[in-house]
């Protein structure tokens, strides 16, 4: 807790010095914006049992965001102070059996940290200059930023854009917006297009951060991005094509799959994996309402260090929205299956590999993600007053690969460990039964007010490692607070 006042007020003051240093820039015809953006959650975990440590324990996130912007002509530039801190990480929730491990994510922020219970950091978030041509849609960026795939452009349509945001963007490539250091990439990106269409290309190295409060720090993890992306049928269709390449050349680090652990800590080998794939989002007008489709579909090829690299993934969803209803109630389902390897001594790495996304926005309790996974899911949203959106959740998971692991993580955030966290399988398929709610009020322009709740039943796969209790319960609440002024107005 004293390690937090000097950090934001450090936060603070290079926040304002810079602010006085480009206030020079500033003039009627492009005056700077200044931004503040504030989230504190509390978290509370009760883990699959794993005594003798700590499987239910509460702790705080806080996350302080200050930036400023500016646009002059053609060009634009941002920049943005980020000041995240854990308060009471639990010191006793990681377990000295190997294959319990982290009890959660307050272990991980614990573990991530130097074993200290409240860590706290400052560090530069975003500093990128961007240059447009022309008229919108062509433009190039250079510097600090954040990246997100599957966004490259801003459907009118708002049901194709809740799809896009929610169940497309994040998959491969997000900035793990949930955790409270999130991930920037010291990168380069372009975006061409017009109209009903976008061509957007990325390369990169992606930054620390995530679980480690220090998000200085260059990764020697680089990704590159290119996508064409276009809408049809007037704004009821919208399709992208993507590929991504993967390097991650951190070889002191011993990796995460289903291999001994002597073959592992003997490969000092570079990750080296290509990503192609595509997706289709449709809303099609029927009745009094609109029906909703989703695919998506990814191939991989490449080295996981000596070993050669397959992997795929699929995802298939829809649903039925009332739009002529007043709370507009959405019911969808869908079925997501991705690859896992079935042998562990030969010389092939098949399980599907999830490069840097945001898994939370796919795993809303976060104790798995997209890798050796089948997820069959209903969901059912709501929305009783305009500010205020309800959803429930069913998710009934296995494992696609019962020789393979039970993966975590959302990939590489820190130059001492891999990324990914893996637990055996024991030859099990059978994973877990989700059932969650959330609740987001927007009380105000200004503030938010965020609830969420979940309870999973482990099946075969988590009893054979938490034998004590199958069960998990994961909760927090949140508290949003964004604040943006004009300088050359005054106004927010």
């Amino acid at each position: 807790m004293r390690r937090m006042i000097p950090l934001r007020a450090f936060a603070f003051f290079l926040f304002i010095s810079t602010s006085a240093v480009l206030s020079f820039a500033q003039s009627a015809s492009s005056p700077v914006t200044v931004f503040v953006n504030d989230r504190t959650r509390v978290d509370s975990w009760q883990w699959f049992a794993a005594p003798p440590k700590t499987n239910s324990y509460a702790y705080v996130e806080s996350l302080l965001r200050l930036g400023i912007t500016q646009r002059i002509r053609r060009w634009d530039w941002q920049l943005e102070v980020s000041q995240p801190a854990i308060l009471n990480a639990p010191g006793n929730s990681i377990s000295p059996i190997p294959a319990q491990g982290q009890l959660g994510l307050g272990a991980s922020y614990y573990a991530s940290n130097s074993n200290n219970s409240y860590p706290a950091a400052a560090f530069l978030k975003q500093a990128f200059l961007r240059r447009q041509f022309g008229e919108s849609g062509k433009d190039l960026r250079l510097g600090r930023f954040e990246f997100i795939d599957g966004q490259e452009m801003k459907p009118k349509n708002p049901t194709i854009s809740w799809l896009q945001t929610n169940r497309i963007a994040h998959r491969l490539i997000g900035n793990f917006g949930f955790s409270n250091a999130q991930r920037s990439f010291d990168a380069l990106d372009a975006h061409y297009g017009k109209g009903n269409w976008n061509i957007t290309a990325m390369a990169g190295r992606a930054d620390q951060g995530v679980f480690n409060m220090n998000g200085n720090p260059q990764l020697n993890v680089d990704i590159q991005y290119l996508a064409l992306t276009r809408s049809e049928w007037k704004q009821h269709v919208l399709w992208r094509a993507f590929a991504a390449g993967y390097h991650d050349g951190r070889t002191g680090l011993t990796k995460t799959d289903n291999r001994a652990l002597a073959v592992r800590a003997a490969d000092r080998q570079n990750i080296r994996i290509g990503t192609y794939g595509g997706d289709l989002l449709a809303a099609i007008p029927a009745g009094p309402g609109q029906f909703d489709f989703l695919f998506w579909g990814a191939l991989q090829n490449g080295r996981w260090g000596p070993q050669s690299h397959r992997g795929n993934a699929v995802a298939l969803e829809g649903g039925y929205q009332l739009a002529k209803v007043a709370t507009t109630p959405w019911l969808r389902g869908g079925w997501f299956r991705s690859s896992g390897d079935d042998q562990a001594t030969d010389n092939k790495h098949d399980t599907f590999f999830q490069m840097l996304p945001t898994p939370r926005v796919y795993a809303r309790l976060p104790f798995y993600n997209l890798m050796n996974s089948t997820d069959s899911f209903v969901q059912l949203m709501d929305k009783p007053i305009r500010s205020l959106a309800l959803r429930s959740d069913l998710h009934w998971l296995q494992l696609t690969s019962n020789r393979d692991l039970w993966y975590q993580g959302g990939g590489a955030y820190d130059n001492k460990v891999f990324g990914y966290i893996g637990r055996p399988a024991n030859g099990a398929s059978s994973f877990a039964s989700i059932a969650d709610i959330s609740a987001d009020w927007q009380a105000s322009k200004n503030v938010a007010l965020n609830f969420y709740y979940a309870y999973a039943q482990g099946k075969t796969a988590v009893v054979a490692i938490y034998p004590s209790n199958r069960n998990m319960q994961y909760g927090y609440v949140e508290f949003v607070y964004h604040w943006g002024i004009d300088q050359r107005t005054g106004t927010k």
